[in-house]
């Protein structure tokens, strides 16, 4: 992440926070906590009016931003509880992608409002069975893949651990039996096939665009599927 991004981030995070310890700064970002005191001094210089209390930390004075868009409480704590689903049944990509913009919405929140989505959050908890594991990183790309019709090339352990290497033009992520499924059509095959993403050891998107002219709709092939929709 370079600076600038950083210091955006930080902004973010301070609106979407009452209060943020430097340490809590440093640890979202990855970064020492003297990095910390030179970024929230750089965005003092840049006109952006950065407080701090002891025992509490860094704040932005209030009423300096004025909100692009407004949300009820009610529609906050929607978010919020969506907040624990994604922790619990996304990978590490969606995860991060999905609390940075949780706190985008954070911040345009009311100081009132914040303590309440705060006080909420500590008190919604969901339990994940022990089978559950998305130890990856590849749904956001997928994501990406899918949406711009481009090809993707892994590497893909079945389920007699044989490695093989294939070049997919992928078309939907389907999620059943607990797992998440990327539908592709297949070179090396020549046909559509199921890949379970946890099996994926390797992905890179290779930003080039499909060969094949026409693919399936996702709800056709997915009359295929072993399961109810």
């Amino acid at each position: 992440m370079n600076r600038i991004d950083r210091l955006f981030g930080i902004l973010t995070l301070l609106q979407s926070k009452k209060y943020m310890p430097a340490e809590k700064i440093a640890d979202k970002f990855q970064m020492s906590i003297r990095t910390v005191y030179r970024d929230i001094k750089a965005l003092g210089e840049l006109g952006i009016p950065i407080s701090f209390e002891p025992q509490k930390g860094y704040f932005i004075v209030q009423g300096y931003f004025l909100p692009p868009i407004s949300f009820s409480t009610e529609e906050a704590n929607a978010f919020l509880l969506m907040e624990a689903i994604v922790a619990g049944f996304s990978d590490k990509s969606i995860q991060k992608h999905y609390s940075n913009g949780l706190n985008k919405i954070k911040a345009v929140l009311r100081s009132s409002e914040k303590d309440k989505v705060e006080n909420l959050s500590r008190n919604i908890k969901l339990q994940i069975p022990d089978r559950i594991n998305y130890n990856f990183e590849y749904l956001s790309i997928l994501q990406n893949a899918i949406s711009s019709k481009t090809i993707i090339e892994i590497e893909y352990k079945n389920n007699n651990e044989i490695v093989s290497r294939r070049k997919l033009e992928p078309i939907g992520l389907v999620f059943y039996a607990l797992s998440w499924h990327l539908i592709a059509w297949c070179h090396l095959r020549n046909e559509y096939r199921d890949f379970k993403v946890a099996r994926i050891l390797r992905l890179k998107d290779t930003v080039l665009p499909f060969t094949k002219k026409t693919h399936i709709e996702l709800s056709n092939y997915m009359k295929q599927l072993p399961v109810n929709y």
